[in-house]
């Protein structure tokens, strides 16, 4: 009888789990590697349901995770876009100063690119015009580096490239039970199969802190969902925007506002806007699980949260109620919309780890114990850095097997 069935499971079939099952194969050719994923198919929650951008790395902290992964997997996912054939563009994106009161932000977001290793270029409200002669504003940065993709395509495609180097993906397979001793794990998953492996990596994504605890660890966050609600512009309306364009963010929050995407297959996509989400799989406002929204509201940061920055949470709740107010928010950058040209497109739901004092984790939060690598917090920009980050947690799971 084997004493594993394989070497290591990765728990988690979106493009964050399938990068590192592909990293592992490149890395250490002849590890045998599973990935277990709920779903049916690969990239159905988080990776399949974003507006498809490559992100630049300009908003992060210079020398945290996020810039880092963010600035290198930028160009290493139109490489690996290129290579495989999948569709991409890099459009360039522009951040755009519609108040005064902006402008300091603006500027300070220069030195941040700068900083990252990022070329920008400051703006005039003409020079506006010639990238996108729709958009108003005092001011904007233009970022050369930012494109689009499709990313349940790339995620597709590294499961097939996985699974050529011998990785197996097994759908339907949700995780109930995980066993750990000394030389290795044992997950019970909802087919009836007990598999064996020295390893695990957590990447879970809605469920990340969920899967810890049944691995034994305290991941001393929780996952709470907010729910990104889009609306596109209707086709006869999409001229309006050659690319993509942003507000200047509000620093306190990881949230980019409502900004304007044309995605790779030429729709203009409006948002998100973040609200919370009554589960985790609230892609619905009507969608409620009862379990997971009493384990919401009793965990102490979401309160903590909710009191410190309650201004901000209201004004996302009441653009969710009101198109007029979401076509206010969209009208600061494109002033020609009007709300019969919004028409309501499928909503995605972000992964926050927030921490038990209301601290939103704003990088990327990697844990581990002994033969098990958590990716507990794995936000946006994750897709765009799905390859470097997925070279980094197999780097980690290599090192706990030895």
């Amino acid at each position: 009888m084997k004493a594993y069935d394989c070497d290591v499971l990765v728990v988690g079939g979106g493009i964050v789990g399938l990068s590192t099952a592909y990293a592992i194969t490149r890395a250490a050719p002849g590890t045998s590697v599973v990935v277990l994923e709920k779903e049916p198919g690969p990239a159905l929650h988080q990776t399949g349901r974003n507006s498809g951008v490559i992100h630049s790395g300009i908003y992060y902290r210079p020398g945290s995770l996020k810039a880092r992964f963010a600035v290198r997997g930028a160009a290493e996912m139109v490489k690996f876009c290129a290579e495989q054939g999948l569709p991409y563009e890099v459009t360039g994106k522009l951040i755009v100063a519609t108040e005064r009161a902006e402008l300091p932000r603006l500027h300070a977001l220069v030195q941040r690119g700068r900083e990252n290793g990022i070329p920008v270029r400051e703006l005039g409200p003409a020079r506006i015009a010639e990238y996108e002669p729709h958009v108003r504003g005092l001011g904007a940065i233009h970022v050369g580096t930012t494109g689009v993709c499709d990313y349940g395509a790339v995620a597709a495609r590294l499961a097939r490239l996985a699974e050529d180097a011998g990785a197996s993906v097994r759908y339907g397979a949700r995780v109930r039970e995980i066993g750990r001793r000394a030389s290795g794990v044992a997950v019970r998953t909802s087919l009836g199969e007990v598999l064996r492996a020295r390893a695990l990596v957590n990447c879970a994504g809605l469920y990340s802190d969920e899967v810890a605890r049944l691995a034994g660890d305290d991941p001393g966050m929780r996952i709470v969902p907010f729910r990104g609600e889009y609306f596109e512009l209707s086709p006869a309306r999409a001229e309006l925007v050659r690319g993509l364009v942003y507000p200047v963010p509000d620093p306190a929050f990881p949230f980019l506002g409502v900004h304007l995407t044309r995605g790779i297959d030429g729709g203009v996509h409006l948002g998100p806007n973040a609200v919370p989400a009554l589960a985790r799989e609230g892609y619905h406002r009507g969608t409620v699980r009862p379990g997971e929204l009493a384990g919401t509201l009793a965990y102490p940061g979401s309160w903590h949260l909710a009191r410190r920055h309650w201004r901000y949470g209201a004004g996302e709740v009441r653009r969710s109620l009101s198109k007029r107010a979401f076509t206010e928010a969209v009208r600061r950058l494109l002033p020609e919309v009007s709300a019969r040209d919004l028409i309501p497109a499928p909503a995605g739901v972000r992964a926050q780890a927030v921490l038990p004092d209301g601290t939103l984790v704003d990088d990327f939060l990697f844990a581990e114990s002994p033969r098990v690598v958590h990716v507990l917090n794995a936000p946006s920009p994750a897709a765009t850095a799905s390859l470097p980050i997925g070279r980094e947690v197999a780097r980690r799971v290599l090192t706990a097997m030895r």
